[in-house]
């Protein structure tokens, strides 16, 4: 047993590390910085600077091709089933037009997951129409993730179990990897070497009883090496969580983030309002922390959206802070990751999402109920600005747009 330990340890050290973050850098030449905001529902994406006032610059829709799309739907039963499925389930009643995006390094497209339309396509930010599209294996795409260098897309096609990584330049598919049921997050770890897939199992029934948690499936993360698209570990938070003490909490990872040093990993589990600390060089989890909850929300887990009680989690470029989106309790907050004491608990309208901005000062959060983002500061822990975007906001990713870019050409 200490053998294989070691052997585990070892091989955690040099698989799974992660270079410090390097300080901000200027944009290529020609590009702009900007903040993408993904409106699900409405299947646009807002554009807005990245940092500071966090002014609008523009936006496009992504589902140009839509007709044709819902033409390709209706006269196939099955596309359709899932297509309504996805609309009464994770859509709450409505399509889910874009999930995740983000651009090509020489900033000219956008690359963005499509759930609803089980598709991945890239439009080109000057005229507005499809580059090229990819049909992802199954009903549905969910997130993405883009390697540290900009060239490769990963994409998890959550019904079929998936992940493809992709060229982001053509949509050809370089490889993929099979997941535990329903793949949701991606993490790219030591510059690009290795991706992580966190997945989520069944969140669309009301079994979420702990009695019935065996309904939920399997859910683990899969570690692949990126040049051979081959697992080099797998890991099951259930028995890291019974050691612990918490068999009380979901195995089911969402939002994810690994300290600068990549020794940490901090996440959000299904049900659950808080965050977990697992060490990566012992494989253990080292410290779970309750979030206060909002005596307004029900602990009825039939009513949380997904399965999540919170869902959104960011990291200070300097490690020293995480911002958390308590998506059923209605806040944000900062927590010290010294102590993970919450700071101020900041109102927000069902929190989706949380990112850092360009600058590094402030954690985004995108409120969903709201149809806004709000920008909170790391070190006050309080919100500094608003900003107006369009129907149920999910996804804040930053990216880069040709400078004095304003929106697609009239066509």
């Amino acid at each position: 047993m200490a053998r294989k330990m070691f052997a585990f340890t070892a091989l955690a050290a040099t698989l799974f590390a992660a270079a410090p973050l390097p300080a901000a850098a200027a944009p290529p030449s020609g590009l702009q910085e900007v903040m993408f905001v993904g409106n699900n529902w409405a299947g646009t994406v807002d554009v807005i600077r990245p940092s500071g006032g966090y002014t609008k610059l523009g936006g496009l829709t992504v589902v140009p091709d839509l007709d044709v799309r819902l033409r390709d739907i209706y006269l196939n039963p099955i596309k359709l089933a899932y297509f309504l499925g996805i609309r009464s389930g994770p859509g709450e009643g409505h399509d889910q037009l874009v999930d995740d995006m983000y651009t090509t390094p020489d900033g000219t497209a956008l690359v963005a997951s499509r759930p609803s339309l089980a598709d991945v396509i890239s439009i080109d930010l000057r005229t507005g129409l499809p580059k090229w599209r990819f049909p992802v294996s199954g009903f549905r795409a969910d997130h993405m993730a883009v390697s540290p260098d900009g060239t490769h897309v990963a994409v998890s096609a959550s019904t079929s179990n998936t992940v493809h990584v992709l060229d982001i330049a053509t949509g050809r598919q370089l490889g993929s990897f099979a997941t535990g049921d329903k793949p949701h997050e991606n993490v790219y770890t030591d510059g690009g070497r290795y991706l992580w897939n966190m997945s989520i199992g069944e969140v669309n029934t009301d079994l979420d009883a702990p009695g019935w948690d065996w309904t939920k499936g399997n859910r683990r993360i899969t570690v692949v090496d990126t040049t051979t698209f081959r697992t080099v570990r797998t890991i099951d938070m259930r028995a890291r969580l019974d050691a612990f003490g918490r068999r009380d909490l979901s195995n089911a990872i969402r939002p994810a983030v690994f300290s600068p040093d990549g020794a940490k990993l901090y996440f959000q589990v299904s049900y659950f309002p808080g965050l977990i600390e697992y060490d990566v060089a012992t494989d253990k989890v080292t410290r779970v922390r309750t979030l206060p909850k909002n005596p307004a929300t029900s602990d009825d887990r039939t009513t949380f959206v997904n399965d999540s009680r919170h869902h959104g989690l960011a990291m200070s470029p300097d490690g020293s802070k995480l911002c958390v989106a308590g998506t059923m309790d209605d806040y944000a907050t900062v927590v010290d990751r010294g102590s993970l004491q919450e700071g101020t608990l900041v109102p927000a309208s069902k929190p989706y999402w949380a990112t850092v901005s360009a600058d590094g000062r402030d954690c985004v959060i995108s409120e969903s109920g709201a149809d806004q983002v709000s920008a909170i500061s790391f070190a006050t822990g309080r919100r500094v600005a608003t900003v107006a975007v369009g129907d149920h906001p999910q996804r804040v990713r930053i990216g880069h747009v040709p400078a004095g870019w304003t929106g697609p050409v009239a066509r």
